[in-house]
């Protein structure tokens, strides 16, 4: 383990901003003009203009650059700009980013966005098709001449040795779709607005590589969705209640690939969420008792009940009736599953809601969210807090 302290940054930068697209499946515009509108809803949900922004971050699987997003929304010169690598792992670590820059002065104030054609245009879930020889894509090497393509079947391999490690049957899995669909149903944002499912729908699903089922499998949306970052004194200073960055963190795992890390020891956790799990609560200060409401990640249903207990919520193998339990609300904007599949930026905005009291599925007295990226890769995660 690299880092055995607590960080410097926690408290330091806060979200002062969210916008987003609306989330469809055919958005009829381009990449960028998604990212554009996503960056200009964010800064005036911040009550700040483009000539405000001096920095920015993105994915490096974005199609949009920097300057081609500063130029389109009228911004001027930058002074930071970054993107973070390994698909939705990105997505918090790019709020740790734009936090950096801001505590360390490199910016003032710091937008960070992902926006994608992802059903209407590439569709991820469709897998590999062409791929450029390269160290990166070596380890797929070992996988896509038996058949393993698509990231669910990628998932899938760890999944049936969760359950056989545990004892559980693919039902086990059932309880976060139902759950993030049941929170979906009441968000107006959401994809499956008003279509909540049952365990029975669950099981009743078809198979996509056994033992995930079609209701395991996040949707492929079309849309963007961005949040500014500036100082916590400035954000004080701002429209919108702040959302303070508490602890911030990226984790990587010890034989860690892109979603085919088959030769660990052991393929029933998540190492690399729990190097972020460690120094997120070493920063914060926090445990799981002190969070209010989980945001994990939720592109499959199995890798949310391993966060769980890569966090400590509840034991190994009992995170499926940690769930069932309702024992700690989860993705309450629907999730990935629910809402819309924006590689894990939505699920920070809905965290900000919660702890600003706005939120659709607003949980009482919510002041402290744990917000996961994208698993299975290197990844990364967030505590935001109210401020004071």
């Amino acid at each position: 383990m690299s880092v055995r302290h607590k960080d410097g940054l926690g408290g330091r930068a806060a979200i002062a901003g969210i916008g987003a697209t609306e989330f469809s499946k055919d958005s009829g515009r381009s990449e960028l003009r998604l990212a554009v509108e996503a960056v200009r809803a964010a800064l005036d949900d911040a009550g700040l203009t483009a000539a405000d922004v001096d920095g920015l971050v993105t994915f490096t699987m974005d199609t949009s650059p920097e300057i081609t997003v500063a130029q389109a929304c009228g911004m001027g010169e930058l002074s930071f700009f970054s993107r973070v690598h390994y698909g939705g792992g990105a997505a918090c670590a790019t709020v740790q980013q734009a936090a950096l820059a801001v505590a360390t002065g490199l910016a003032e104030v710091v937008v960070c966005y992902r926006a994608f054609n992802e059903r209407s245009g590439r569709r991820f879930g469709a897998g590999v098709r062409h791929r450029e020889p390269s160290a990166e894509g070596a380890a797929l090497g070992w996988a896509l001449p038996f058949g393993l393509l698509t990231p669910a079947s990628w998932v899938a391999m760890a999944a049936q040795r969760y359950l056989h490690a545990h004892g559980l049957t693919p039902e086990a899995f059932g309880h976060v779709a139902v759950v993030d669909r049941r929170y979906a149903a009441t968000n107006p944002a959401a994809w499956f607005h008003g279509r909540p499912i049952t365990l029975a729908e669950h099981a009743a699903s078809r198979w996509i590589v056994e033992p995930l089922r079609l209701l395991d499998c996040c949707q492929e949306t079309d849309g963007g969705q961005a949040v500014v970052v500036t100082s916590l004194e400035r954000a004080r200073d701002l429209p919108r209640p702040p959302a303070v960055i508490v602890a911030a963190a990226q984790g990587a795992g010890r034989a860690q690939e892109q979603m085919t890390s088959f030769y660990r020891d052991d393929l029933t956790g998540l190492p690399e969420m729990g190097v972020v799990a460690r120094q997120l609560w070493r920063t914060s200060g926090c445990g799981p008792a002190d969070i209010d409401v989980g945001i994990l990640y939720d592109h499959f249903t199995p890798f949310v009940l391993m966060q769980l207990e890569e966090f400590g919520f509840c034991g190994r193998g009992e995170a499926a009736d940690f769930v069932a339990g309702e024992r700690l609300p989860i993705n309450t904007h629907g999730g990935q599953l629910g809402e819309a599949y924006l590689h894990g930026m939505n699920g920070i905005a809905e965290a900000v809601r919660q702890v600003r009291g706005t939120a659709v599925n607003q949980i009482p007295g919510a002041a402290r969210t744990l917000v996961t990226a994208g698993t299975g890769v290197p990844t990364s995660g967030l505590v935001l807090a109210a401020d004071g």
